[in-house]
């Protein structure tokens, strides 16, 4: 298992040396004046060569991701042209966010998925699995604006029983930004709840074809044993290691569900970046995304290896 271990965290290393290459070399690619689109159009010249010799672009492209590289790696990640703030604890304080919004995404769409998957499962070709998969299907087909419109409509206008903005104060703990976390997670739980959902019930109906489910149950073992401690074990595999995943999606992916609910996160920190061309805001949250994905699909990776030995070899 160490050395499985070791292996993983040398790919991920040399994944993230990649992706910070590849970043820096976008960033450097995107068209347009840096200095031009900080400082205004009304800039003069002496202000822009002052402004690009500040912030040092004038230096040879390898010079700069040489010296961003490890500036990043110390943790000195420089200061936002649009907002002359340092942008390590904006971002920090924004991923706090959306770790918040994962977790919350996470305890609302993992149980339901699975009881749904595993129902539909147990239920092949019945009236509850055509039930449950045409309604996930119908509800994960839908824009994911569109299903937070309606939620906002609905649960906060019609009924009154959330707030519709999701505009959290800084430093709100847990507690205080749980009711306004509820409507985006929600609409994020919807996103995955079909594709948990139809992956559980793929293993669950695939594992009940298997010769030792048949065995058991002429054992005489109680069919409740067998789901629970056979079939679930073996079917949940390939469900764990999305979950996993989709927590790193759910760090930095919900773009269109945090401009819907004006949720400070991650993904609305990288719109503002982009729309303000603030190449240094940019680069950190790409690589901060990059590392979220790596590390989800670490912890994926190690789980499917506790669970099922044969993977490490």
């Amino acid at each position: 298992m160490i050395k499985y271990l070791l292996r993983r965290l040398f790919f991920l290393l040399l994944t993230l040396l990649l992706t910070s290459l590849i970043v820096f070399a976008i960033t450097q690619l995107l068209p347009g004046d840096v200095a031009r689109a900080v400082l205004g159009r009304e800039a003069g010249e002496e202000a822009l060569a002052a402004f690009r010799e500040a912030y040092g672009l004038n230096d040879p492209a390898l010079v700069q991701y040489g010296r961003w590289l490890a500036n990043f790696v110390r943790g000195d990640w420089g200061t936002s042209l649009s907002t002359r703030t340092e942008i390590f604890p904006t971002v920090m304080q924004r991923l706090r966010n959306s770790a918040m919004l994962a977790l919350v995404t996470l305890l609302l769409a993992v149980p339901l998925a699975l009881l749904l998957g595993v129902v539909a499962g147990l239920n092949e070709g019945r009236l509850a699995d055509n039930v449950i998969s045409i309604a996930s299907l119908a509800v994960v087909g839908l824009p994911e604006f569109v299903t937070g419109l309606v939620l906002i409509e609905l649960l906060s206008r019609r009924w009154r029983l959330l707030p519709a903005n999701s505009s959290i104060p800084l430093n709100a703990s847990f507690a205080e930004a749980l009711p306004m976390l509820i409507l985006p997670a929600l609409t994020a739980t919807l996103v995955l709840l079909a594709y948990i959902a139809r992956l559980t019930r793929a293993g669950v109906i695939e594992e009940l074809k298997r010769p030792y489910v048949r065995t058991a149950v002429l054992k005489g073992l109680p069919w409740p044993v067998v789901v629970v401690r056979h079939v679930l074990r073996n079917a949940l595999l390939p469900t764990i290691t999305v979950i996993a995943i989709s927590f790193g999606w759910l760090i930095s992916g919900l773009i269109v569900i945090e401009n819907v609910y004006n949720y400070p996160g991650i993904g609305r920190l990288l719109v503002f970046a982009i729309d303000r061309r603030d190449l240094p805001t940019l680069q950190a949250v790409s690589m901060i995304t990059v590392l979220g994905f790596a590390l989800a699909n670490l912890v994926a990776d190690l789980l499917y290896a506790a669970l099922n030995p044969r993977i490490r070899l």
